[in-house]
């Protein structure tokens, strides 16, 4: 999600990662919602839309149907460049902070950018430890990036020292166009923030592919440097992030078998109910991905995680995800884990009064979830 008319101008102080303006701007889209739908009406009504989708009633013709939805999910990516088996990795600088290791890195992506990125390493911590995959949010906070690991900016502490402290492996890098790599778009350092982003955008469309999925390409070579450490126990990753962190979350879920667990904190968004919302202007170019509604939406993509636990927290006031999207997703998705035996596996919690945040309360459920599932507090005993 992207508020650059509002996080990029604004001089407001944050709230939990969005300005005073941005959380009475997602309180207000529900009145909007009321006085702009004709509009999405006639557009969704003269569109080539998909069916809508159903998981099959027996777990053997999901298998096959859900091979044909991955596949047609990396197709709609676009031409993405092959990945090597593990990308090489320069490590920059080692630091000890006490209770952690980080060591700063970068690789070469192999389509023209490099990647600086930073793991942290529990100390004294024997054997091969769970690993966390996190994943920036947007927010128009082009500088910040990776440095969220060691910020309480929007979530209640810093979450890179935190999972650390908790005996995990914690891998972030800078997402295209942030961080370090604000101004290292196709325009070059002229061009910065959004402009760099759209810039990526648009190039990517005219080589046969999308931002969108050349970003998750550099997380999952982020991934395959993590699961190559010998210091992970690669049966054990997950992944994590809030806003644009979360969207990612659930595609690389989708898209890589070897995340075994997830959560996502905001962002879990249907697309037609979006566009219903009058809401498309909630999220940044990045979130879409061309022709996708012509084959199926966002609950597609999320039943093809099932039956790995997963845990989705949205507060009902955040205009990005609106909650009939949300309803009608959980409604499309809990059949597939039903398939598996494994309904308790899939959560999504809505919490009334919220809007686009990360409570005290939310991190809590994050920390639990990731202890439950990928056993670090067992190894902790």
């Amino acid at each position: 999600m992207t508020t650059r008319d509002l996080d990029i101008r604004s001089s407001r102080r944050p709230i939990l990662g969005l300005t005073a303006t941005c959380i009475m701007l997602i309180s207000g889209v529900a009145m909007k919602a009321q006085t702009n739908p004709p509009a999405a009406k006639r557009w969704l009504e003269k569109a080539e839309l998909a069916r809508p989708f159903a998981v099959p009633a027996s777990r053997e013709a999901w298998e096959a149907e859900r091979r044909g939805v991955r596949a047609q999910l990396w197709a709609l990516l676009g031409r993405l460049p092959a990945r090597p088996r593990t990308p090489r990795v320069e490590t920059l600088s080692r630091e000890d902070r006490g209770s952690y290791i980080v060591e700063k890195f970068r690789f070469d992506n192999g389509a023209g950018a490099t990647v600086p990125g930073y793991l942290l390493l529990p100390e004294n911590a024997p054997g091969r430890r769970p690993a966390i995959l996190y994943c920036h949010w947007h927010a128009g906070e082009y500088d910040l990036g990776k440095e969220e690991l060691f910020q309480a900016k929007h979530t209640p502490e810093a979450p890179g020292p935190a999972f650390a402290r908790r005996g995990y492996v914690v891998v972030a890098i800078d997402a295209s166009g942030f961080g370090e790599r604000n101004g290292q778009g196709p325009d070059g350092p002229a061009e910065t923030n959004y402009t760099a982003e759209e810039t990526a955008s648009k190039f990517n469309l005219w080589v046969g592919r999308t931002f969108w999925g050349m970003l998750l390409r550099d997380d999952l070579m982020a991934l395959d440097y993590l699961a190559s450490r010998p210091e992970v126990d690669p049966d054990r990753i997950g992944v994590t992030g809030m806003s644009m962190g979360a969207t990612r979350t659930w595609w690389l879920m989708a898209l890589d078998e070897r995340i075994k667990t997830g959560v996502a904190i905001a962002c879990l968004t249907r697309y037609q109910n979006l566009i219903e919302h009058g809401a498309i202007h909630e999220h940044d170019i990045g979130y879409f991905v061309p022709g996708m509604l012509n084959h199926f939406d966002t609950e597609a993509v999320v039943a093809l995680i099932a039956p790995r636990p997963l845990l989705f927290q949205t507060g009902d006031k955040d205009g990005g995800s609106p909650v009939d999207g949300i309803r009608a997703i959980e409604a499309a998705v809990r059949p597939a884990y039903r398939l598996y035996g494994r309904e308790d596996a899939f959560q999504s919690l809505i919490y009334p009064g919220l809007g686009h945040v990360y409570t005290p309360e939310m991190w809590e459920k994050t920390l639990a979830w990731m202890d439950e599932h990928l056993g670090a507090s067992a190894d902790r005993r």
